[in-house]
């Protein structure tokens, strides 16, 4: 019983620093409303990219700054002549666990940047919840170019932009991978399986323990789904303290 009540005290805990912006009444979540004149706050630890990034990626991994000026123009598929920037990704060059999502959106487009906007907000609060910053942690995406539209990668843009995010993991070396969202789970795992079934297991990905969890945008748009986000962080949590 003390067991269960200090779990339920900690989720709790977790709960109101990670959505302290939301509220449940009547079988509803409600959220508080956003002022169209309201400007989205920058994300802490996100730079912006070219000499930023290679200034970030140089001071500690010069392997890994070489190989971002060595593919920041990439033409390799016709994404290349719809991005306005390319996403090479952003963090700790030297960190023990990176992040993957599938692809830039529009706000990464824009900056350069992954995860920025709310779900780059509420992943940087995830992270805060088990004692990580931005600046510990490698956040990056399968593709390096926003699909049109934001729809989901297609078979020959992964079979160009993977090789790119193996050469990066070989770079940094992390000890953990957590791919973030059923489509970036798929996309590495070559399984079609739902994300509850790839939530189920540790995997491996190039010989390296690979997570699978909720993409902050999914858990924005459904709030039943954050209770199974805790707990994927406890599993990841463990992971890294072994």
């Amino acid at each position: 019983m003390n067991q269960l009540l200090e779990e339920l005290t900690q989720f709790l805990n977790w709960y109101k620093e990670t959505y302290s912006d939301q509220v449940y009444i009547d079988g509803q979540w409600i959220e508080p409303a956003v002022h169209q004149a309201e400007v989205r706050p920058a994300v802490k630890g996100i730079n912006r990219p070219s000499s930023a990034i290679k200034k970030s990626l140089g001071q500690f991994n010069v392997a890994l700054r070489d190989f971002y000026e060595e593919i920041k123009d990439c033409q390799k598929c016709p994404l290349g002549s719809t991005r306005k920037n390319f996403v090479f990704g952003v963090g700790n060059p030297t960190a023990k666990i990176i992040f993957v999502g599938e692809a830039p959106g529009r706000d990464e487009d824009e900056q350069g940047v992954p995860f920025v906007g709310r779900a780059g907000q509420l992943l940087s609060r995830m992270l805060a919840s088990i004692g990580l910053s931005r600046e510990d942690v490698f956040i990056a995406n399968v593709l390096k170019c926003r699909p049109p539209q934001n729809r989901d990668p297609l078979p020959e843009e992964i079979a160009h932009c993977e090789p790119y995010l193996k050469r990066q993991l070989r770079l940094i070396s992390p000890v953990l991978i957590v791919a973030l969202g059923r489509i970036a789970g798929q996309v590495l795992l070559r399984r079609e399986d739902s994300l509850s079934q790839l939530r189920e297991s540790i995997h491996l990905y190039e010989k390296i323990p690979l997570i699978v969890t909720y993409h902050p945008a999914a858990l924005l748009r459904n709030s039943q789904w954050k209770q199974h986000a805790w707990e994927d962080l406890k599993k990841i949590k463990k992971v890294l303290k072994k």
